[in-house]
């Protein structure tokens, strides 16, 4: 017994320990994911320097290599001897570096290889197919001028000439390279290349169009919500695809001197941009107090150092630049776990801004993560890695584009749900609770426009007063009363619409504003509500005609007002109380009745 309970407690135990995890781990497990990798698409701009071998395709080992002062144009074809079967290429910032390899290298293309380059910086650059007559057919191209062999997706096509002899090597030299261990080159087919070719175009052109939509929508989001993070967004967009332009040459339709050196650097800084926008963008999107201000201030001076230290990287030609990549890698590790801990705190004090932004993350986050484990450098028709950073930049503008209108719509329904509860209130507060009528305040708002644009003699104030109405209450008990007051406030709800204003003014008074009434008709109208609530079915213990009404009625003037018209209607009214009461007394003007009697005289107003 003792055994059987002691392991159903274990049982219960490991039940809701893996419960526990099962509910936290996906949430903290694709945070931390997701930030650490935020790193990926901006180090991949940024740090590329840091590579020490050629991604894919052809990898330094397949060459022999050496390097030279830069030849004069005479000698450009004239292959130096002495070239290297190993090691590292050194000392060809500034010079010429060689790379020779044999046919093994393009025996795997078919007959009509075809050299991708994906360009990087450098002077010139001549590629040269050697074929067995010892014939070396040359093609180059040189920064400002890639003639007809660039192609989208930042590469450079060298097609070998079809020739009778033998294809049996590869001859490359490149003048003032900045560094070649971003060289990247690959062997195609032809016919593999002009598919590649159409391929990618398509899935550039569509990822770019996904990138200016999404900015256009996110700036005027943020224009017309007056937010801050939807223009940053917005901003972030713009430069993600001014990049892409860049990377995948697209701009050199239209602008081909700037092929080359030029447009890697403006790339580069495009680069950084991004980076320190994106940190940015996170801060301005978090709530407020859900990060703590030095936290924030932490994400802004790293972010301003990462754009300052990875300045001279975008536009130094010569030099350490490993060295100099590897200090801006190490300030992007550094602002990649600041913003973990900025995620981490913010999505634990219940920012839905921290979990947009993990939704916007996860899953550029988890394909550019790939890139850490495969070789991506042929992928998506050689578009590569740098395709993978457009096309995750295309679904983290949707994503937070979503996330953003869903929140502004959110935050637009809770305005539109406060400014219905106040115009409720604002009605309520304007309304009689026991009748539903307008009350004095009300009525006085509602009667204003009337009493502005009414026409001398068209406008009438009808003052009712109900009858011996203490009587009623000390006969029938105040619940009936209200019952009585409730079926007169009905009655009278009937005649009540633009032209004619009824209300309950108090206790048992309500008044009537008509327009567009002479006073001969004003008159019958107030008869016909006297007679009206006269005929009023009250219930079990009421006679016929046993509630009515005494009325008061004014015609305004010029000049009148409420207050004025009421004291006119008023002392009416006292009159019609004096005279025998359920009558109608017309008062000719405001100041043409005669003053009320003396309460000892009624002994009540009723």
């Amino acid at each position: 017994m003792v055994h059987n309970r002691t392991m159903a407690w274990i049982a219960s135990v490991l039940l809701t320990a893996v419960r526990r995890i099962a509910v936290s781990v996906p949430r903290v497990l694709a945070l931390v994911l997701l930030v650490s990798v935020l790193a990926i698409p901006g180090g991949r701009f940024v740090a590329q320097a840091a590579e020490k071998t050629m991604p894919d395709g052809l990898h330094m080992a397949a060459f022999c290599h050496g390097s030279t002062a830069i030849p004069p144009p005479a000698l450009d074809h004239e292959v130096p001897g002495g070239l290297f079967c190993g090691g590292e290429a050194e000392n060809y910032q500034t010079r010429s570096l060689w790379l020779v390899g044999g046919a093994r290298m393009i025996a795997a293309a078919g007959p009509e290889p075809v050299l991708m380059v994906h360009s990087s910086r450098f002077d010139r650059l001549l590629v040269g197919f050697r074929y067995a007559d010892g014939v070396i057919a040359w093609q180059d191209v040189r920064a400002g001028n890639y003639g007809s062999h660039w192609r989208l997706g930042g590469q450079l096509a060298f097609a070998a000439p079809l020739r009778d002899a033998r294809l049996v090597g590869l001859v490359i030299r490149a003048d003032r390279l900045a560094a070649v261990e971003v060289l990247r080159m690959r062997m195609v087919p032809a016919a593999s290349e002009e598919i590649d070719e159409i391929a990618l175009a398509g899935l550039i052109g569509a990822t770019l169009m996904l990138l200016v939509i999404g900015s256009i929508y996110n700036l005027a989001l943020g224009i017309a919500a007056r937010r801050l993070f939807p223009v940053m967004q917005g901003l972030w967009s713009l430069l993600m695809a001014a990049w892409g332009v860049l990377w995948s040459q697209l701009h050199l339709f239209v602008a081909p001197g700037m092929a080359g050196t030029l447009s890697a650097q403006i790339a580069t800084m495009l680069a950084l941009g991004l980076l320190m926008m994106t940190a940015f963008s996170l801060v301005s999107a978090l709530e407020p107090g859900t990060l703590p201000r030095w936290l924030a201030r932490v994400v802004l001076v790293l972010a301003g150092l990462l754009g300052l230290a990875g300045l001279p990287l975008s536009l130094l030609r010569t030099g350490d630049l490993l060295s100099l990549a590897f200090v801006v890698s190490g300030l992007f590790a550094a602002l990649v776990l600041v913003i973990v801990v900025c995620l981490v705190v913010a999505w634990r004090r219940g920012s839905l801004a921290a979990r947009a932004f993990a939704g916007a993350w996860l899953v550029p986050m988890l394909v550019m993560s790939l890139t850490a484990f495969f070789d991506l450098g042929d992928a998506l028709w050689g578009g590569g890695e740098q395709m993978l950073v457009l096309l995750s930049g295309a679904w983290q503008t949707l994503w937070l584009a979503l996330a953003a209108t869903r929140r502004i719509t959110q935050m637009r329904r809770e305005r539109d749900a406060a400014l219905a509860a106040e115009a409720v209130a604002q009605d309520q507060a304007r309304r009689d609770p026991l009748t539903g009528l307008a009350n004095r305040r009300g009525f006085v708002d509602r009667i204003e426009p009337l009493l502005a644009g009414a026409q001398p003699g068209t406008l009438a104030l009808l003052l009712l007063d109900v009858d011996q109405f203490k009587a009623v209450n000390d006969r029938h008990g105040h619940d009936v009363g209200d019952r009585v007051l409730t079926a007169i406030a009905r009655r009278l709800q009937s005649w009540d619409g633009p032209d004619q204003v009824v209300a309950r003014l108090g206790g048992e008074e309500f008044a009537i504003m008509v327009a567009g009434m002479g006073l001969f008709a004003a008159h019958g109208f107030a008869e016909t509500v006297r007679q009206a609530i006269a005929a009023c079915d009250h219930g079990e213990g009421f006679g016929a005609g046993e509630v009515t009404v005494s009325i008061g009625l004014v015609m305004a003037g010029p000049g009148d007002s409420f207050a004025t018209l009421y004291r006119a209607a008023d002392a009416a009214l006292y009159s019609a109380k004096r005279q025998g009461r359920n009558r109608v007394i017309i008062a000719r003007s405001p100041g043409d009745t005669l003053p009320p009697p003396p309460v000892a005289a009624l002994g009540e107003r009723g």
